[in-house]
């Protein structure tokens, strides 16, 4: 393991926390297109909170030339005498759910313009099945000149950060390691495994790790999506959802998801990338679709449902004023990426309410700069018709929603945390 210095190329929510831990034991440099960003994180602070100052500070350098920590930068000429080129670009779908791959080019080409003899490219940003080799790779040998797997050579690590959990951060979840050759693998696994506690687990080829990551996630959305459509359907029989589930929880087997709003990042993306693929080779991917349809018809649902409350209530709909309390995708989270809550308020604003959105974690000019909506910082003073919780931030759990409501107005639950005197949750 001598002679390493590795640049992260990408230092949002995956890149960062990864360049800090291997800046623990290595030189690394993060690299970012974003001068903000750079700016930023050289005054040591992060932004999307994945990082504590302090943890961010005690790795920090003012130089690219060190025997171990991070220097972030922007410059090219600062990552090219790395040996290993971690790339944690993101990966997200158009409006159209079509995977835009413009991120790994660029990365790539990035890369490619300082690849040397002997260097090792890895890929962490979530793709289906054959991203890295098809398509990333052409793109490096094409900037660099070199040739795959004779003069430099790739690996595939799958991220599995969980944006906003401070208790599996990166070197507690067990890493898959592959590479582009049998020897180039056991350097990718030894690479992660210097750093990674909790272990690392090699697979056989990159395709094989490439296709671990993103059945990981439409896994999980399968599960949600069909809980969603138990509380749909238990919603009809006036059964509640979440005692339902509880009661079931009790089998030693039964799988614990809960039915929301599935967003960001991962979940409400990495399905398309495998059904995308899928499709290709001529296979319609039934259950995968299907379970992205239910999943990202859930706002609308929920909009509905609280307006029929309210009509039910004798709640005059046009000009009503609503409250929605969270437009993160997650709780206790900055990151607003592919966030469902924007489909609740879209939703609602078609029926002529006045929404009113609050989100003591969210950045305001980014949710202005992606959605065009407006989010305050403050918790309000005045009375809404109806107040609904789509996020669930441990702020809203201390609020006294009741105090916030005009005389018959109503509390829809999302999330299913509240106690049961609302009028309404999934």
């Amino acid at each position: 393991m001598n002679n390493i210095k590795i640049a992260i190329i990408g230092l949002g929510y995956v890149g960062l926390p990864l360049a800090r831990l291997f800046a623990t034991k290595y030189p690394v440099v993060g690299f970012d297109i974003n001068i903000n960003r750079i700016n930023e994180l050289h005054k040591g602070h992060d932004s999307t909170l994945e990082l504590e100052d302090d943890v961010l500070q005690s790795v920090l350098k003012d130089s690219p030339k060190m025997d171990i920590g991070l220097y972030c930068s922007n410059q090219l000429a600062d990552i090219a005498d790395c040996t290993y080129y971690i790339v944690t670009v993101p990966t997200p779908v158009d409006s159209t759910n079509r995977p835009i791959l413009t991120p790994l080019y660029k990365a790539s080409e990035t890369v490619g313009q300082v690849l040397k003899k002997g260097d090792t490219v890895i890929y962490e940003s979530t793709v289906y099945p054959g991203v890295t080799e098809d398509e990333c790779i052409p793109v490096l040998e094409k900037a660099s000149g070199l040739s795959y797997n004779t003069d430099f050579f790739a690996g595939y690590s799958p991220e599995r950060i969980n944006p906003g959990d401070k208790e599996h951060t990166v070197e507690k979840i067990l890493k898959v390691t592959s590479g582009s050759t049998p020897e180039v693998g056991e350097k990718v696994d030894a690479l992660y495994a210097s750093v990674i506690t909790a272990g690392t687990h090699l697979a056989p080829n990159i395709r094989v790790a490439e296709a671990a990551k993103v059945i990981e996630n439409s896994q999980r959305d399968i599960n949600i999506a069909f809980v969603n459509e138990l509380a749909k359907i238990f919603n009809l029989m006036g059964i509640d959802t979440h005692d339902v589930l509880e009661a079931a929880g009790t089998k030693w087997n039964f799988l614990p998801f809960k039915p929301g709003l599935v967003g960001g990042h991962c979940i409400g993306v990495d399905p398309y990338y495998l059904a995308q693929k899928a499709q290709e080779y001529g296979y319609h991917p039934e259950i995968i679709l299907a379970g992205r349809r239910m999943n990202d018809t859930m706002g609308k649902y929920v909009s509905s449902e609280v307006i029929k409350i309210m009509v039910q209530r004798d709640i005059k709909i046009k000009g009503s004023s609503i409250l929605v309390l969270g437009i993160t995708f997650k709780e206790n989270c900055p990151d607003v990426r592919n966030t469902k809550a924007v489909d609740v308020i879209n939703n609602l604003k078609t029926y002529g309410t006045n929404v009113t959105i609050y989100d003591p974690w969210a950045s305001a000019k980014q949710v202005e700069h992606e959605y065009n909506m407006k989010v305050i910082k403050d918790v309000p003073t005045e009375k809404f018709d109806a107040i609904i919780l789509t996020v669930a931030h441990n702020e809203f759990l201390e609020m006294e929603l009741k105090k916030m409501l005009k005389p018959n107005g109503i509390i829809y639950d999302v999330k299913g945390i509240l106690k049961k005197d609302v009028d309404g949750r999934l």
